[in-house]
């Protein structure tokens, strides 16, 4: 016995019945009428916007060429696990994510090569300035921390970065309405007219980040963006004289669904952008057929830690931009008052309100 295919309305997606009075195809559900050979146009169009996504990445493949990671040695820090690069005379340090001393690990060797690397361009001076800077104005920062705060240690780290380049067509399904509405002398009206929109284009992408290390929070690095990306130049060893390196521990494959999804949530934005004259728009269907390459860069970010109340704070300065970001302390007691404040002010408001609103009755 043969399969017998069910039919969706394109309207509300109930199932459709023929009805062999009209000879068309009916919807129980919202009454629409579809001629047969219409649905099947609109089904045999629809194969190309429901397809699935076609995600495919070519994966960064440089190696160390002999000789470039001589004198390059790789540090460990016991506490939170973080593995850095330095060179040779780095002797001892404090890991720059939480602050814990990190111990020679041995000779650096094996891993890939960058392809880029965006040197630091802001110095020492400049992150110092930048976090005195970032505290101002902070209205909830306990007196203490500002008062008696000092840097434990100022780092300069080459965070390693996935950047993903490439070129993906996108094929979108949306639902518009038309909203109508009038009024007589007893009744108001309101009249929807429901549209099938499609939509298909190309969209080129270049340099989407993801950073390769799990010491780093995503939180604060995704905070200090942008890199302009225009300046980053092939990388050489010679550029992480006087810094560290952070050595990667995500794969760029781990960070491809994170990107997928980011170029998906853009095509359908950038083609649902292309419709205009509808009271609303909704997505049915949409499909991304993605080709691009990774590459691997360093990007330059300088990481300041202090401790207040036992507890290290972390913050980070784009070394390019100047862009900074942190972890700060709240003086509970402030937020309190501040709650408080603002509660009573939008109590009087709502008095006032319904004050004037009694009296105008």
């Amino acid at each position: 016995m043969a399969d017998i295919q069910e039919y969706k309305c394109p309207n509300c997606g109930g199932t459709l019945t023929f009805d062999s009075t009209t000879q068309k195809m009916t919807c129980p559900y919202c009454d629409s009428e579809i001629d047969v050979e219409a649905l099947r146009d609109y089904d045999n169009g629809l194969e190309h916007f429901t397809q699935q996504d076609q995600m495919n990445w070519e994966n960064p493949g440089q190696v160390w060429q002999e000789g470039e990671t001589e004198g390059m040695r790789v540090y460990v820090c016991k506490s939170c696990g973080g593995q850095i690069i330095g060179d040779a005379n780095l002797g001892a340090t404090k890991c720059p994510y939480c602050g814990n001393p990190v111990v020679l690990m041995g000779q650096f060797s094996g891993d890939m090569k960058p392809d880029y690397i965006i040197p630091f361009k802001l110095n020492k001076e400049a992150a110092k300035a930048a976090y005195l800077e970032h505290l101002k104005g902070k209205k909830l920062l306990p007196k203490l921390f500002k008062d008696q705060n000092h840097i434990d240690e100022i780092k300069g780290v080459y965070v390693p970065f996935w950047l993903f380049n490439g070129t993906a067509r996108g094929a979108a399904q949306f639902e518009g309405t038309r909203i109508r509405t009038w009024m007589d002398n007893r009744n108001s009206y309101t009249e929807t007219s429901y549209y099938d929109i499609r939509r298909a284009g190309n969209v080129d992408f270049e340099n989407i980040p993801a950073d390769g290390s799990s010491s780093m929070p995503d939180d604060l690095m995704e905070s200090i963006e942008p890199f302009d990306f225009s300046q980053a130049v092939d990388f050489q060893t010679a550029y992480l004289s006087g810094y560290l390196a952070d050595k990667y521990d995500i794969l760029s494959e781990e960070q491809s669904e994170r990107i997928n999804e980011r170029v998906k949530r853009t095509i359908m934005d950038a083609l649902a952008s292309t419709t205009s004259g509808y009271s609303t728009i909704a997505l049915k269907n949409g499909s991304v057929d993605l080709k691009a390459k990774v590459k691997y860069a360093l990007l330059p970010v300088w990481l300041l830690s202090t401790t207040y109340q036992g507890k290290n704070h972390l913050f980070c300065m784009n070394g390019q931009t100047g862009k900074m970001v942190g972890d700060l302390p709240i003086d509970n007691g402030k937020l309190w008052k501040y709650r408080l404040m603002w509660t009573g002010i939008i109590a009087v408001i709502i008095f006032v309100i319904l004050f004037l609103v009694f009296h105008l009755i």
